[in-house]
């Protein structure tokens, strides 16, 4: 496993868990990871995971919110 050490500024108002958060939800949409180790990473279940991808701006079906519209238009 690889350990990174990151300084983030104050103002930016991020905890540990939301910084992870958003490394990890961000390498699952980008297929570099599993839930799982997503999950895993973040010290999460992988339920729990894939609840909370939606605040982080990460869509469970791979689609975004205009993707979804436009295939519903097209119905």
């Amino acid at each position: 496993m690889l350990t990174i050490s990151l300084q983030v500024p104050e103002n930016a108002h991020a905890t540990d868990f939301e910084v992870r958060m958003i490394v990890a939800a961000k390498l699952f949409d980008a297929g570099r990871l599993s839930s799982g180790q997503a999950a895993e990473m973040v010290g999460l279940s992988k339920r729990t995971f894939l609840e909370l991808l939606g605040q982080y701006g990460v869509s469970v079906f791979g689609y975004t919110f205009e993707e979804l519209e436009e295939d519903l238009k097209n119905a």
